[in-house]
Protein backbone atom coordinates (compact mmCIF):
# COMPACT_ATOMS: atom_id res chain seq x y z
CA UNK A 1 0.00 0.00 0.00
CA UNK A 2 1.20 3.74 0.08
CA UNK A 3 1.98 4.14 -3.69
CA UNK A 4 0.06 7.82 -3.13
CA UNK A 5 2.70 10.07 -1.44
CA UNK A 6 1.53 12.48 1.40
CA UNK A 7 4.00 14.95 2.39
CA UNK A 8 6.13 16.74 0.30
CA UNK A 9 8.56 17.73 2.19
CA UNK A 10 11.77 15.10 3.41
CA UNK A 11 11.03 12.69 5.79
CA UNK A 12 15.22 11.49 5.96
CA UNK A 13 15.52 14.37 8.81
CA UNK A 14 12.67 13.80 10.87
CA UNK A 15 11.99 11.91 13.84
CA UNK A 16 8.21 10.25 14.86
CA UNK A 17 6.41 8.28 17.86
CA UNK A 18 3.78 6.33 17.09
CA UNK A 19 1.67 5.33 20.30
CA UNK A 20 -0.23 1.99 19.52
CA UNK A 21 2.32 1.74 16.85
CA UNK A 22 1.82 -2.05 16.88
CA UNK A 23 -2.05 -1.50 16.70
CA UNK A 24 -4.57 -1.38 13.38
CA UNK A 25 -3.87 2.26 12.52
CA UNK A 26 -0.79 2.88 14.13
CA UNK A 27 1.44 0.15 12.06
CA UNK A 28 -0.23 1.17 9.13
CA UNK A 29 1.31 5.16 9.96
CA UNK A 30 4.92 3.12 10.75
CA UNK A 31 4.73 1.29 7.03
CA UNK A 32 4.38 5.15 5.57
CA UNK A 33 6.67 6.47 7.56
CA UNK A 34 9.82 3.90 6.96
CA UNK A 35 8.46 3.42 3.52
CA UNK A 36 9.37 7.00 2.80
CA UNK A 37 12.68 7.15 4.64
CA UNK A 38 11.97 8.92 7.91
CA UNK A 39 14.85 9.22 9.86
CA UNK A 40 13.28 7.59 13.16
CA UNK A 41 9.89 6.01 13.96
CA UNK A 42 9.60 4.96 17.03
CA UNK A 43 6.64 2.74 18.79
CA UNK A 44 5.31 3.11 22.18
CA UNK A 45 2.58 0.22 22.70
CA UNK A 46 2.12 -1.93 25.76
CA UNK A 47 1.03 -4.85 23.22
CA UNK A 48 -2.91 -4.85 25.02
CA UNK A 49 -4.91 -4.49 21.91
CA UNK A 50 -1.40 -4.06 19.79
CA UNK A 51 0.73 -7.25 18.22
CA UNK A 52 4.24 -7.66 17.09
CA UNK A 53 3.00 -9.37 14.08
CA UNK A 54 1.76 -6.11 12.84
CA UNK A 55 5.06 -4.66 12.76
CA UNK A 56 7.12 -7.70 11.78
CA UNK A 57 8.00 -7.38 8.64
CA UNK A 58 9.87 -3.95 9.49
CA UNK A 59 11.78 -5.45 12.02
CA UNK A 60 14.74 -5.24 10.49
CA UNK A 61 14.78 -1.54 9.05
CA UNK A 62 17.60 0.11 11.31
CA UNK A 63 15.01 3.29 11.30
CA UNK A 64 12.44 1.20 13.38
CA UNK A 65 12.80 1.48 17.04
CA UNK A 66 10.18 -0.19 19.78
CA UNK A 67 9.57 0.21 23.03
CA UNK A 68 6.97 -2.02 25.14
CA UNK A 69 5.24 0.16 27.72
CA UNK A 70 2.42 1.68 28.88
CA UNK A 71 1.02 5.26 27.84
CA UNK A 72 -0.49 5.19 32.14
CA UNK A 73 3.21 5.53 32.94
CA UNK A 74 4.51 9.16 32.68
CA UNK A 75 8.05 8.35 33.10
CA UNK A 76 7.50 5.78 29.91
CA UNK A 77 6.01 8.53 28.18
CA UNK A 78 8.91 10.92 28.70
CA UNK A 79 11.42 8.16 27.54
CA UNK A 80 9.27 7.71 24.16
CA UNK A 81 9.13 11.21 22.97
CA UNK A 82 12.96 12.23 24.05
CA UNK A 83 14.23 13.41 20.51
CA UNK A 84 10.92 13.07 18.85
CA UNK A 85 9.83 15.79 16.34
CA UNK A 86 6.13 14.79 15.57
CA UNK A 87 4.24 12.44 17.60
CA UNK A 88 1.21 10.73 16.19
CA UNK A 89 -1.18 9.25 19.52
CA UNK A 90 -2.78 6.47 18.41
CA UNK A 91 -3.02 4.64 21.35
CA UNK A 92 -5.94 4.13 23.46
CA UNK A 93 -8.82 1.66 24.32
CA UNK A 94 -11.24 1.47 21.71
CA UNK A 95 -14.45 0.16 22.03
CA UNK A 96 -17.82 1.94 23.23
CA UNK A 97 -19.27 -1.97 24.59
CA UNK A 98 -15.74 -2.12 26.29
CA UNK A 99 -16.27 1.04 27.56
CA UNK A 100 -19.35 0.44 29.17
CA UNK A 101 -17.81 -3.44 30.82
CA UNK A 102 -14.76 -1.13 32.15
CA UNK A 103 -15.20 2.25 32.83
CA UNK A 104 -12.37 2.88 35.04
CA UNK A 105 -9.75 1.44 32.49
CA UNK A 106 -11.21 3.17 29.29
CA UNK A 107 -10.95 6.01 31.37
CA UNK A 108 -7.01 5.47 32.75
CA UNK A 109 -5.37 4.62 29.25
CA UNK A 110 -7.48 7.03 27.38
CA UNK A 111 -7.88 10.07 29.70
CA UNK A 112 -4.54 10.15 32.14
CA UNK A 113 -2.53 7.87 29.45
CA UNK A 114 -3.17 10.71 27.38
CA UNK A 115 -2.23 13.16 29.77
CA UNK A 116 1.29 11.75 30.43
CA UNK A 117 1.67 12.33 26.36
CA UNK A 118 0.55 15.61 26.46
CA UNK A 119 3.07 16.25 29.22
CA UNK A 120 5.73 14.62 27.84
CA UNK A 121 4.99 16.27 24.23
CA UNK A 122 5.53 19.72 26.47
CA UNK A 123 8.71 18.47 28.57
CA UNK A 124 10.76 17.37 25.62
CA UNK A 125 9.87 20.22 23.46
CA UNK A 126 8.20 17.72 20.73
CA UNK A 127 6.96 20.28 17.43
CA UNK A 128 3.59 18.47 17.46
CA UNK A 129 1.11 16.54 18.49
CA UNK A 130 -1.79 14.76 16.69
CA UNK A 131 -4.13 12.54 18.19
CA UNK A 132 -6.90 10.21 17.03
CA UNK A 133 -9.86 11.52 18.42
CA UNK A 134 -13.16 9.86 17.81
CA UNK A 135 -16.98 10.44 15.65
CA UNK A 136 -18.63 9.24 18.95
CA UNK A 137 -17.92 12.64 20.05
CA UNK A 138 -20.66 13.58 18.15
CA UNK A 139 -23.11 11.78 20.78
CA UNK A 140 -26.88 12.47 21.01
CA UNK A 141 -26.57 15.01 18.00
CA UNK A 142 -29.22 13.85 15.39
CA UNK A 143 -27.58 16.42 12.73
CA UNK A 144 -26.51 14.86 9.86
CA UNK A 145 -23.48 15.62 8.54
CA UNK A 146 -21.19 15.90 11.60
CA UNK A 147 -19.80 19.07 11.51
CA UNK A 148 -16.44 20.12 13.94
CA UNK A 149 -18.39 22.29 15.79
CA UNK A 150 -21.50 21.35 16.76
CA UNK A 151 -21.68 17.94 19.05
CA UNK A 152 -23.96 16.47 21.17
CA UNK A 153 -23.91 14.72 24.49
CA UNK A 154 -21.69 11.95 24.76
CA UNK A 155 -23.61 7.79 24.68
CA UNK A 156 -20.98 6.20 26.08
CA UNK A 157 -17.73 6.44 28.88
CA UNK A 158 -15.69 6.07 25.69
CA UNK A 159 -16.99 8.93 24.12
CA UNK A 160 -16.43 11.17 27.15
CA UNK A 161 -13.00 10.11 27.09
CA UNK A 162 -12.19 10.75 23.86
CA UNK A 163 -14.19 14.59 24.69
CA UNK A 164 -11.78 15.01 27.48
CA UNK A 165 -8.86 14.46 25.15
CA UNK A 166 -10.14 17.07 22.55
CA UNK A 167 -10.10 19.67 26.13
CA UNK A 168 -6.76 18.95 27.20
CA UNK A 169 -5.20 19.22 24.09
CA UNK A 170 -7.22 22.59 23.79
CA UNK A 171 -5.87 23.66 27.05
CA UNK A 172 -2.44 22.56 26.37
CA UNK A 173 -2.30 24.15 23.22
CA UNK A 174 -3.14 27.55 24.89
CA UNK A 175 -1.40 27.42 28.53
CA UNK A 176 1.90 25.82 27.36
CA UNK A 177 2.44 26.80 23.36
CA UNK A 178 1.65 23.08 21.82
CA UNK A 179 0.72 22.32 18.82
CA UNK A 180 -1.93 19.73 18.67
CA UNK A 181 -4.31 18.18 15.97
CA UNK A 182 -7.11 15.89 16.91
CA UNK A 183 -8.54 13.82 14.20
CA UNK A 184 -12.23 12.81 14.48
CA UNK A 185 -11.75 9.11 12.79
CA UNK A 186 -15.24 7.75 11.18
CA UNK A 187 -15.28 3.40 11.62
CA UNK A 188 -11.93 3.18 10.39
CA UNK A 189 -11.23 -0.35 8.77
CA UNK A 190 -8.62 -1.94 6.76
CA UNK A 191 -5.62 -4.50 6.67
CA UNK A 192 -4.15 -5.53 10.16
CA UNK A 193 -7.63 -4.63 11.64
CA UNK A 194 -8.18 -7.34 14.58
CA UNK A 195 -10.87 -9.98 13.71
CA UNK A 196 -10.89 -11.47 17.32
CA UNK A 197 -11.78 -10.69 21.00
CA UNK A 198 -15.15 -9.92 22.07
CA UNK A 199 -14.46 -5.65 21.10
CA UNK A 200 -13.52 -6.55 17.43
CA UNK A 201 -14.69 -4.05 14.61
CA UNK A 202 -17.68 -4.61 12.44
CA UNK A 203 -16.87 -5.07 9.34
CA UNK A 204 -13.64 -7.37 10.29
CA UNK A 205 -16.00 -9.66 12.47
CA UNK A 206 -18.32 -9.95 9.20
CA UNK A 207 -15.40 -10.81 6.88
CA UNK A 208 -14.51 -13.85 9.47
CA UNK A 209 -18.03 -14.94 9.38
CA UNK A 210 -18.14 -14.82 5.73
CA UNK A 211 -14.43 -16.82 5.55
CA UNK A 212 -15.90 -19.35 8.09
CA UNK A 213 -19.35 -19.68 5.93
CA UNK A 214 -20.76 -18.66 9.07
CA UNK A 215 -24.17 -16.13 9.10
CA UNK A 216 -22.98 -12.60 11.08
CA UNK A 217 -24.40 -10.91 14.27
CA UNK A 218 -26.03 -7.44 13.30
CA UNK A 219 -27.65 -5.33 16.33
CA UNK A 220 -30.79 -3.75 15.92
CA UNK A 221 -32.69 -3.98 12.09
CA UNK A 222 -29.29 -3.08 10.56
CA UNK A 223 -30.07 -0.10 9.21
CA UNK A 224 -27.61 1.69 11.45
CA UNK A 225 -25.67 3.60 9.47
CA UNK A 226 -21.76 4.29 9.33
CA UNK A 227 -19.47 6.52 7.48
CA UNK A 228 -16.67 3.85 6.93
CA UNK A 229 -13.59 4.84 6.14
CA UNK A 230 -10.86 2.64 4.83
CA UNK A 231 -7.30 3.26 6.86
CA UNK A 232 -5.08 4.47 3.77
CA UNK A 233 -7.46 7.80 4.11
CA UNK A 234 -6.73 8.26 8.45
CA UNK A 235 -2.69 7.74 7.26
CA UNK A 236 -3.24 10.54 4.47
CA UNK A 237 -4.57 12.47 7.23
CA UNK A 238 -1.92 11.67 9.89
CA UNK A 239 0.76 12.50 7.17
CA UNK A 240 -1.00 16.08 6.46
CA UNK A 241 -1.76 16.73 10.15
CA UNK A 242 1.92 16.09 10.96
CA UNK A 243 3.69 18.48 8.36
CA UNK A 244 1.41 20.98 7.40
CA UNK A 245 2.80 24.46 7.71
CA UNK A 246 -0.33 26.23 7.24
CA UNK A 247 -0.50 28.09 11.09
CA UNK A 248 -4.39 28.13 10.91
CA UNK A 249 -4.83 24.59 10.61
CA UNK A 250 -3.01 23.65 14.05
CA UNK A 251 -4.71 23.82 17.08
CA UNK A 252 -7.95 22.42 15.11
CA UNK A 253 -10.30 19.28 15.41
CA UNK A 254 -10.98 17.41 12.23
CA UNK A 255 -13.43 14.73 10.47
CA UNK A 256 -11.47 11.77 8.99
CA UNK A 257 -13.93 10.03 6.45
CA UNK A 258 -15.47 9.46 3.62
CA UNK A 259 -18.33 11.87 3.64
CA UNK A 260 -20.84 8.52 2.62
CA UNK A 261 -23.46 7.12 4.55
CA UNK A 262 -23.10 2.91 4.50
CA UNK A 263 -26.08 0.75 6.35
CA UNK A 264 -25.04 -2.68 8.20
CA UNK A 265 -27.11 -4.77 5.42
CA UNK A 266 -25.31 -2.83 3.04
CA UNK A 267 -22.66 -3.37 4.37
CA UNK A 268 -23.01 -7.51 4.57
CA UNK A 269 -24.13 -7.32 1.07
CA UNK A 270 -21.22 -5.92 -0.17
CA UNK A 271 -19.05 -8.70 1.47
CA UNK A 272 -21.15 -11.31 0.44
CA UNK A 273 -21.08 -9.99 -3.06
CA UNK A 274 -17.31 -9.97 -2.92
CA UNK A 275 -17.10 -13.66 -1.77
CA UNK A 276 -20.18 -15.02 -3.75
CA UNK A 277 -21.81 -16.49 -0.89
CA UNK A 278 -24.97 -15.82 0.03
CA UNK A 279 -26.99 -16.17 3.54
CA UNK A 280 -28.52 -14.17 5.83
CA UNK A 281 -27.54 -12.54 9.08
CA UNK A 282 -28.68 -13.03 12.51
CA UNK A 283 -30.35 -9.99 13.96
CA UNK A 284 -30.10 -9.32 17.96
CA UNK A 285 -31.30 -6.18 19.98
CA UNK A 286 -28.92 -2.92 19.41
CA UNK A 287 -26.07 -2.35 21.69
CA UNK A 288 -26.17 0.51 24.37
CA UNK A 289 -24.61 3.61 23.87
CA UNK A 290 -24.10 3.16 19.80
CA UNK A 291 -25.15 5.93 17.44
CA UNK A 292 -27.91 4.91 14.93
CA UNK A 293 -26.47 7.25 11.86
CA UNK A 294 -22.75 8.73 11.44
CA UNK A 295 -21.93 10.77 8.35
CA UNK A 296 -18.93 12.66 8.46
CA UNK A 297 -18.75 16.50 6.53
CA UNK A 298 -15.50 16.94 5.71
CA UNK A 299 -15.12 20.13 3.90
CA UNK A 300 -12.65 21.47 6.89
CA UNK A 301 -9.98 19.12 6.28
CA UNK A 302 -9.94 19.20 2.62
CA UNK A 303 -9.70 22.69 3.22
CA UNK A 304 -7.20 23.12 6.24
CA UNK A 305 -4.85 19.83 5.06
CA UNK A 306 -5.74 19.12 1.61
CA UNK A 307 -7.41 16.00 2.28
CA UNK A 308 -8.78 13.91 -0.21
CA UNK A 309 -11.22 10.70 0.32
CA UNK A 310 -8.93 8.90 -1.81
CA UNK A 311 -10.63 5.09 -1.78
CA UNK A 312 -14.22 4.72 -0.92
CA UNK A 313 -15.76 1.99 0.89
CA UNK A 314 -16.03 -0.71 -1.95
CA UNK A 315 -12.54 -0.24 -2.94
CA UNK A 316 -11.61 -0.42 0.77
CA UNK A 317 -13.65 -3.12 1.41
CA UNK A 318 -12.30 -5.37 -1.02
CA UNK A 319 -8.62 -4.66 -0.44
CA UNK A 320 -9.15 -5.67 3.16
CA UNK A 321 -11.14 -8.88 1.98
CA UNK A 322 -8.59 -9.89 -0.11
CA UNK A 323 -6.13 -9.22 2.64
Amino acid sequence: MYDTIYHSESLTDKTFLVTGGAGFIGSNLVEYLLKYGAKKVRVLDNLSTGFLHNIEEFKNNENLEFIEGDIRDLATCQIACKGIDYVTHQAALGSVPRSIDNPITTNEVNISGFLNMLVAVRDNKCKRFVFAASSSTYGDSKELPKVEARIGKPLSPYAVTKYVNELYADVFAKTYGIETIGLRYFNIFGPRQDPNGAYAAVIPLFIKAIKEDKPATINGDGETSRDFTFVENAVQANIKALLVTNPEAVNQIYNVACGERTTLNQLWQCLLDLSGKNFKPNYVPERKGDVRHSLADIGKIKEFLNYQSKININQGLRTTFNW
